[in-house]
């Protein structure tokens, strides 16, 4: 007796039923999948980007928007430092090293950060072609960038101000790709790196104090003007007013020895901070929060706190898909035990021709097996598939990188949960 051809047969008798089960259990199977899928690789961007930063200092606001903005780049800064706190912060006991960054540019949606060489070196960065960014107007691009834009070693480009579109656009301090990286996976990827001088020097190009517009600021919205007439709006575009005081136009001057000796009263965005031992992990934050017009963050506090938060939804969500997993696997019960009331003649018939009652409920078992499998087959195909039409849509709006073709070893987990129900 050919337990598994004769349960196929009687699987097919019953199309709408079964299609119906199909459909419930792939629908649980796909979303708790799509679930995993998406969480591994958000949490994974986490993770590997944080790059053992302990702390990150920048002007007083949200602490949480400070961290997406200075490591992840998915937020607008929060405001500006002078050169002068931040080298304080810089030359604390307690600091072992100190990355600074400086923002406020953009090319085509994607971040220009002025920084120094340090910040390629902390993500481990390789160059595909060229060099790093050594002189003032110098940048060396991550991958997506010169992938999305097709730009060359020796290829210039136009900044434009803020972080959305084409806004004021520096035509005058054209910047020159001396480098690419290799693909990493990580944030250095979707940005443009350029020397700190740069960021300041780009925005040298003062109006005397009468042309500055004026107008009444709406609620709601920031609306900074400068001393050169720079209207920093639309979404909080406080971290764009980056210190463009007096900078001279030779754009064929190396970058200074020490870019920290520069006048106090110039300012950065941010600043990446490295503990020299355990006891700055206590005293450096309240220091910087309490006695200085600065607010420090740590990033795998502030991570950890986003995690709880989006942890409600993922689990309300986990929850629904086990219900649904369960109501089809009670859709599958209901259908075999209709379809053995419908069969009892061919069920006598097969007890006379020797078919023991084992036989007879392996039978049964095999068919709600059958139902189970193709509805987890179903539903993985279904959520990786859709984890690669979201990562489109998530990639445009984060520029990070995510993918439907990525395989996980809860799935098999996943597979030995659907066969149990």
């Amino acid at each position: 007796m050919n337990l598994l051809g004769l349960s196929w047969k009687n699987i097919k008798n019953e199309p709408l039923s079964t299609l119906l089960s199909l459909i419930l259990f792939a629908l649980g199977v796909g979303l708790i999948s799509l679930l995993l899928l998406m969480n591994k690789q958000i949490d994974n961007q986490f993770e590997k980007n944080l790059a053992g930063v302990n702390l990150v200092v920048g002007a007083k606001g949200s602490p949480m928007q400070l961290i997406l903005s200075s490591i992840y780049h998915i937020d607008f800064p929060t405001g500006n430092i002078s050169l002068k706190e931040a080298n304080m912060i810089r030359k604390n006991p307690l600091v072992k090293k100190v990355i600074p960054l400086a923002m406020g540019d953009s090319y085509k949606n994607y971040r220009i950060i002025g920084t120094n060489q340090e910040y390629a070196a902390l993500y481990e960065m390789e160059l595909e072609e060229g060099r790093l960014w050594k002189n003032d107007f110098e940048v060396t691009i991550g991958s997506t960038v010169a992938k999305k834009f097709g730009l060359k070693v020796g290829q210039s480009f136009v900044s434009a101000h803020g972080f959305e579109g084409d806004i004021m656009e520096h035509e005058d301090h054209p910047f020159t790709v001396v480098g690419i990286f290799k693909k990493s996976n990580r944030v250095p990827d979707k940005l443009i790196l350029s020397t700190i001088e740069s960021v300041w020097k780009s925005h040298d190009h003062a109006e005397p104090a009468g042309n500055k517009p004026q107008g009444k600021q709406k609620d709601g919205d920031t609306h900074k003007h400068d001393d050169h007439g720079h209207d920093h709006s639309g979404h909080d575009h406080s971290g764009h007013d980056h210190a463009h005081e007096g900078h001279d136009h030779d754009h064929s001057a190396l970058k200074p020895i020490n870019f920290w000796e520069n006048d106090a009263t110039k300012e950065v965005t941010s600043l990446l901070v490295f503990y020299r031992n355990p006891i700055a992990a206590v005293k450096l934050p309240r220091f910087v929060n309490d006695r200085t017009d600065m607010q420090a963050a740590a990033p795998a506090f502030e991570i950890s706190r986003l995690s709880e938060m989006m942890g409600v939804g993922q689990q309300a969500l986990h929850w629904l898909a086990f219900v649904i997993i369960l109501v089809s696997g009670l859709s599958v019960f209901i259908s075999l035990f209709n379809s053995l009331k419908k069969r009892r003649y061919e069920l006598a018939i097969m007890r006379v021709m020797g078919g023991s009652r084992a036989k007879l409920f392996l039978l049964s078992i095999i068919e709600g097996l059958i139902i189970a499998l193709l509805g987890y087959l179903v539903g993985i195909a279904l959520s990786h598939v859709a984890m690669e039409v979201l990562a489109r849509y998530m990639q445009e709006s984060y520029q990070y990188e995510f993918t439907g073709w990525m395989f996980l070893k809860e799935e098999w987990w996943l597979l030995a949960g659907a066969i149990i129900v």
